[in-house]
């Protein structure tokens, strides 16, 4: 199994950004992709998560109507998108498959937003 996320990102403050992740060594479809993030000095935070055989979506509460999660099954990638980034979103950000828990986790991508 692995999963293998786009690399660092520098946004402007309002911009958007999408980070994709790349699934292989399963079955693309058969596991939720929670997506979570780590601020600078902060716990890691769950974003919310993907079902990539329907795209059915679950969001956490504080990413609601500012973050779209989807997933392409003809290439196995699943994308997270945040818009309207502010320097609080300065983070690295993670997919991870979940099956009854988080068992397997891409490197990270690193979301730059100066302030």
């Amino acid at each position: 199994v692995q999963l293998v996320q786009s690399g660092a990102e520098l946004r402007a403050p309002g911009a958007s950004v999408k980070v994709s992740c790349k699934a292989s060594g399963y079955s693309f479809t058969a596991y939720y992709i929670d997506w979570v993030r780590q601020a600078p000095g902060q716990g890691l935070e769950w974003m919310g998560r993907i079902d990539p055989e329907d795209g059915d979506t679950e969001y956490a509460e504080k990413f609601q109507g500012r973050v779209t999660f989807t997933a392409d099954t003809s290439t196995n990638t699943a994308y997270v998108e945040l818009r309207s980034l502010r320097s609080e979103d300065t983070a690295v950000y993670y997919c991870a498959r979940n099956t009854l828990f988080r068992d397997h986790w891409a490197q990270g991508t690193q979301v730059t937003v100066p302030s």
